[in-house]
C-alpha cells in the first residue's frame, strides 16, 4: 500500500452519512453540486483531507484524515449538513412533512441525525475501509462492476495503481470481509 496515506493514532476515520429516510438525492445534479459546495466551504474553514469516498442516492461513505491534535468530526460534519440543506432548500424547496420533533430542533427532513464513525486503527484497517468504500455500489446492486459506478474515489485509486481496473466485480465475493460496517 505504497500510496495509502499512514494512519495515524485518532487521525483517520471512517463515516457513513444516510439522508433522511433514505431520500435518494446524493446522486442527482443538484444533491452532487450541494455536497462538493458544502465540503469545500466547510473545508476551508476546518480543512481535512478525504482519502476515499462513494456517493450513493440515499448514503455516502467516506475516510478522512483531520490535523493533528484535531478531532472534531462532529463539527465538521454538522456543517457539511447544514450548508448542504441550505443549498438544497435554495435550489429546491421543502415540500416533506416534518415531525414535530424535526419542527421543536428547526431540522429540515434531508439528513438523518446521526453518522456512524470508526476509528481506523492501522493500514491494514485503513485498506479495509477504503476496499468498503468502494465495493458499496457493488454490495448494494447498483452495478456489475466497481469501476461502473461514477461517484466514487475508485477511478483515482486505480489512475494510480492502487487497485486494478478489474478490481471488484458480481463475481467476486465481499459480504463476510464487511461485517463490522453493516
Amino acid at each position: 500500500m505504497p500510496n495509502y496515506k499512514r494512519v495515524r493514532e485518532g487521525r483517520t476515520f471512517f463515516f457513513t452519512v444516510v439522508t433522511y429516510r433514505r431520500r435518494p438525492i446524493l446522486t442527482t445534479p443538484l444533491g452532487r453540486r450541494c455536497l462538493r459546495r458544502a465540503i469545500e466551504i466547510v473545508r476551508r474553514r476546518l480543512p481535512f483531507d478525504m482519502i476515499a469516498i462513494v456517493l450513493l442516492p440515499d448514503h455516502l461513505h467516506t475516510v478522512w484524515e483531520l490535523p493533528v491534535g484535531d478531532a472534531d468530526y462532529s463539527t465538521r460534519w454538522r456543517l457539511i449538513k447544514f450548508h448542504f440543506t441550505k443549498h438544497w432548500l435554495a435550489a429546491k424547496p421543502q415540500t416533506d412533512a416534518l415531525t414535530g420533533s424535526r419542527e421543536k430542533r428547526r431540522e429540515q427532513a434531508i439528513w438523518q441525525r446521526r453518522f456512524f464513525e470508526h476509528t481506523c486503527r492501522d493500514e491494514i484497517d485503513l485498506k479495509r475501509c477504503v476496499d468498503y468504500i468502494h465495493v458499496n455500489p457493488l454490495k448494494h446492486q447498483l452495478v456489475e462492476r466497481v469501476r461502473d459506478w461514477p461517484w466514487s474515489s475508485f477511478h483515482r485509486f486505480a489512475k494510480e495503481g492502487e487497485y486494478p481496473v478489474e478490481w471488484g466485480n458480481a463475481n467476486e465475493w465481499y459480504g463476510d470481509e464487511f461485517r463490522d460496517f453493516e
